[in-house]
């Protein structure tokens, strides 16, 4: 009964939020609710969910103010400067832009912290992808694909866990899963490009007067021209081949003035007003850039370096943003107010999430449904126990946490594949390869301060991330299992 419940209880709840019936608090809060009291829970529910609820407060506290403290630094125009050298150097074609935030996003996620990739890669490009009119949607998309797949990292969680779960060296578990890594970042990279291609094809349909077929996604045309907003315009007559009348290679005596982009996309451009990029916001504070950097750089040092827990590291450096740039209280008052709905959107969200996890665990569903997926693995599929590891930990993982997962069902699963000869480093190996899936899980904390800070809506996000994450870690298993990584028994 336990198990029936489980899964529907997480099969209602994915349907609800993908078909946006309930948005995903109240899928959060309601569903695990209903599905707890059938399973028995009674009033033991409420100590269930403030158990659970006690371990997100320091996380909840690390969105609040990472959100808050990002927000300020965009409002006071940090990031503007980055913004212009990143459309420098990508040019204005969304290709481009969505492989370069996907090189970011794996870039940042080195550090093995997802909160601080998604607050660095949305914070740098989230102005590019407004400036180019590109969907928001496809920025936590690639950013989600990559940071998952960089979550196999030995310093990122997952492997160390495996390792830890199943006394094994982490080295020795990571190093022979190299080679998966590869893999699997080539095809996020495949992926962003895709991406990138339909956001541009998008953007034609939607203005083909100004991104028509002829469009040259290069920066410029062969003259030297853009269109608007970026987008390379050839110049070319009604007919798109001979220059129209009057124009300098008709012989005409009128110069047809073709705009440059910095001319056609003014900063006082109405399109840009009431966004993080209007040029003319009160919030900018130009005279402070040098101070806000320096503040930046420290907060990010201080987070990698992991000396001061993460929250309070947000706290005084949000302290001291507001202090500095807004030292009246009024304004003060007023940047709070400000972010507050993407504060309240996120906080909630993790709050929420509590109730999901508090039911799963205190009315020992998720033992239950690990219990019976091990028991259902006929005995001649047991030397394939690590091919089966691997396939199982893309839902498994999305759906509990990875403490749960590595601690409480692989080395149950391990136990069971000692028998048909499948080693404890093959298993652990094939574990992680769900990670890009995981990551996506609305219990993931990084993931709801993702699609917070992009105002993205978690089910948009999930339908299209969730086919390319499982197609990337099954990849991974699949390369793992060809180079010897991941073993047969």
């Amino acid at each position: 009964m336990l198990v029936l419940l489980g899964f529907a209880m997480i099969a209602v709840f994915m349907v609800l939020i993908m078909t946006k019936k309930l948005t995903p608090v109240l899928a959060l809060i309601i569903v695990p609710t209903v599905f707890g009291l059938f399973a028995g829970a009674g009033l033991g529910i409420g100590p269930m969910v403030m158990d659970s609820m006690k371990s997100m407060t320091s996380t909840a506290a690390l969105l609040m103010f990472a959100i808050i403290y990002f927000g300020l630094m965009i409002d006071v125009g940090l990031f503007d400067p980055l913004v212009r050298f990143i459309l420098r150097k990508l040019g204005n074609d969304p290709a481009k832009v969505v492989l370069g935030t996907a090189i970011l996003a794996a870039a940042v996620s080195l550090d093995g912290d997802g909160s601080t990739t998604f607050i660095l890669t949305t914070a740098a490009m989230l102005p590019v992808y407004l400036r180019l009119k590109m969907s928001p949607v496809v920025l936590t998309c690639v950013a989600g694909l990559a940071n998952g797949t960089m979550n196999i990292l030995p310093w990122g969680g997952p492997t160390a866990r495996a390792a830890t779960a199943l006394k094994l060296d982490v080295n020795d578990v990571f190093v022979p899963m190299i080679p998966s890594l590869i893999a699997g970042l080539v095809v996020v990279f495949v992926f962003a490009w895709l991406l990138g291609l339909q956001e541009r094809n998008r953007l034609r349909a939607v203005a083909p007067e100004i991104w028509d077929t002829a469009n040259t996604f290069d920066g410029g045309s062969p003259l030297g021209t853009t269109g608007r907003f970026g987008f390379g315009r050839k110049s070319s007559g009604p007919a798109g081949g001979a220059p129209a009348a009057g124009s300098p290679s008709a012989g005409g005596s009128s110069v047809a003035v073709l705009e440059r982009t910095e001319d056609l996309v003014d900063d006082r451009d109405s399109a840009m007003a009431d966004t993080a990029l209007d040029p003319n916001r009160t919030t900018l504070r130009p005279k402070l850039f040098w101070f806000n950097l320096g503040l930046t750089v420290a907060v990010m040092v201080t987070l990698v370096a992991n000396v001061i827990p993460l929250p309070f590291v947000f706290m005084v450096g949000s302290a001291i943003a507001l202090l500095v740039n807004f030292p009246k209280v009024k304004d003060q008052g007023a940047q709070l107010i400000a972010h507050a709905p993407s504060i309240v959107a996120v906080v909630s969200m993790v709050m929420a999430a509590a109730v999901l996890t508090g039911v799963l665990n205190g009315t020992g569903m998720v033992k239950a449904m690990s219990e019976w997926l091990v028991a259902i693995i006929p005995a001649d599929m047991g030397p394939f126990m690590a091919i089966i590891t691997g396939v199982l930990s893309i839902p498994m993982t999305f759906f509990m946490s990875n403490d749960a997962f590595y601690f409480g069902v692989l080395p149950v699963l391990s136990e069971t594949a000692a028998h048909y000869g499948v080693s404890a480093a093959d298993m652990a190996r094939a574990s992680i390869t769900g990670q890009p899936f995981h990551l996506q899980s609305p219990l993931v904390p990084a993931i709801l301060l993702l699609v917070s800070l992009a105002k993205v809506d978690l089910g948009d996000h999930h339908k299209k991330v969730l086919w390319r994450t499982a197609v990337i870690s099954l990849v991974m298993l699949g390369v793992g299992a060809l180079t010897g990584a991941i073993g047969i028994g």
